[in-house]
């Protein structure tokens, strides 16, 4: 018989974007070996909890947010000796928030919890800077086949917002035009009826705001959601 002593974590990479940024949401861990640095929000299931309700608390109790969109990256656990206390097997999700949305608050083994730039993101403990890269590679694929982009904006937006959103994302700039006609082809935006200036030239901008409802009715009838970026 084998005889195990291993433990079932879970991890979060948490992205945010607000003014032509992409964040990561990090906490500095307030005891143990890796006291004050900085890692993932995440930490170990409970027996009678699935592993997505386990994500979510943690991310409640470490940080004070929630989230509407979660997906299963990977689990991590070739590094056996990752935690010097026992074994330790990471299940690592990523989500998509609005930062607007939320006032970060730190709790439970949590010293305090950050938005960082996806690009000043610090040297983390174990293994999380590898499953930032991993969740930033996900969400940049993704973004070509399915709108999940669309958590991460206001509820209501300018089409210039959508634009920038991908560009930041993507890393490179893309074909305003052929995008604009693309998405609004798809019809799973919907026209406000609300203008506001855009920038300091006082040209009105049209706000859209995504149709959920409808985008979920197209996939019951096969909707194919597919952008080519060069």
């Amino acid at each position: 018989m084998i005889n195990q002593n291993i433990k079932i974590a879970v991890d979060a990479i948490v992205f945010g974007y607000h003014n032509g940024i992409v964040y990561v949401l990090a906490v500095q861990q307030k005891f143990g070996k890796l006291a004050n640095h900085w890692v993932l929000p995440g930490g170990f299931i409970r027996d009678d909890e699935p592993l997505i309700q386990g994500v979510e608390r943690e991310l409640q109790e470490e940080t004070g947010v929630t989230v509407s969109y979660l997906e299963q990256l990977k689990t991590f656990g070739d590094d056996v000796a990752r935690d010097e206390r026992f074994r330790v097997i990471s299940v690592a999700y990523f989500a998509l928030v609005n930062p607007k949305n939320f006032v970060l608050k730190a709790d439970t083994d949590a010293k305090n919890a950050k938005w960082f730039a996806i690009k000043d993101v610090p040297k983390l403990g174990y293994e999380h800077n590898e499953m930032v890269q991993l969740a930033h590679a996900r969400l940049k694929n993704k973004l070509t086949y399915q709108p999940i982009g669309f958590d991460l904006l206001d509820q209501e937006f300018l089409f210039s917002d959508l634009e920038n959103l991908y560009c930041s994302i993507l890393e490179q700039d893309i074909d305003r035009r052929n995008f604009r006609k693309k998405i609004l082809s798809f019809g799973i935006l919907e026209e406000t009826g609300k203008v506001v200036k855009k920038g300091s030239s006082g040209r009105p901008g049209e706000l859209f705001s995504f149709d959920k409802e409808k985008y979920d009715q197209l996939l019951k009838d096969n909707f194919q959601f597919e952008i080519k970026f060069a």
